[in-house]
């Protein structure tokens, strides 16, 4: 996965065309390959191709020499992308502009400053060539009553603000600030033909539908 923090190459990925080529660039291949695939111009294909590959978007994997033509395999620079907020400067979300932290749109936005933080954070990893340790849980549960839903809240809140006062230590020196995030919504309904994401209906104590350290 790749990051997306400029205003610019977002602006290119999000037009359709050029969506269309990075996912057929998962595969590397050339240019006339993939025009004939998506049933275009191989001039327009080339066009798009150097806007891609001017944003860092795909990448050069080998030239071949046929007769007087040199051809270029080209290949998405990565198999899935992701646009963080940081692309939309002045306009992205900020949760303490939702006063009502109850709010949908109050957790939306700690979500959109989620996306931005790891972003940069694997950006930076990636430069660096080091491993960035993260934690997270992902799972779905169903709830008998409106009433089991509040109480699981008020204890989820409860043993969390536990554990942070057990480990939370402000004063260690050299101290490893995290930033913590922990939200519950409703599961969306599946769109007809498209496939649902996988659910996780347990997460026995100690066991994390998803972790994950990269």
């Amino acid at each position: 996965m790749a990051v997306i923090e400029e205003p610019a190459a977002a602006a290119a990925v999000l037009d359709p065309i050029r969506a269309r080529l990075l996912a057929e660039l998962r595969t590397p291949a050339s240019a006339a390959a993939v025009a004939a695939r998506i049933g275009l111009p191989r001039q327009k294909v080339n066009y798009h191709l150097k806007e891609l590959e001017r944003h860092g978007l795909v990448q050069l994997v080998e030239e071949h020499r046929k007769g007087n033509v040199t051809e270029r395999i080209m290949g998405a620079a990565a198999r899935s992308f992701v646009i963080s907020p940081a692309a939309l400067p002045g306009v992205a979300p900020d949760p303490a502009l939702e006063p009502n932290r109850l709010s949908a749109r109050w957790m939306l936005a700690v979500a959109a400053r989620l996306v931005r933080d790891v972003g940069a954070l694997i950006t930076g990893a990636d430069r660096a060539n080091k491993r960035l340790a993260t934690f997270a849980l992902d799972g779905e549960l169903t709830f008998a009553s409106a009433a089991d839903r509040a109480a699981f809240i008020a204890e989820l809140a409860a043993g969390t603000a536990q554990l942070v006062e057990k480990y939370h230590s402000a004063t260690a020196a050299g101290g490893r600030k995290h930033r913590l995030v922990v939200a519950l919504h409703p599961s969306v309904k599946p769109v007809s033909g498209v496939k649902a994401p996988e659910a996780h209906p347990q997460l026995p104590a100690g066991t994390p539908g998803l972790a994950k350290e990269q």
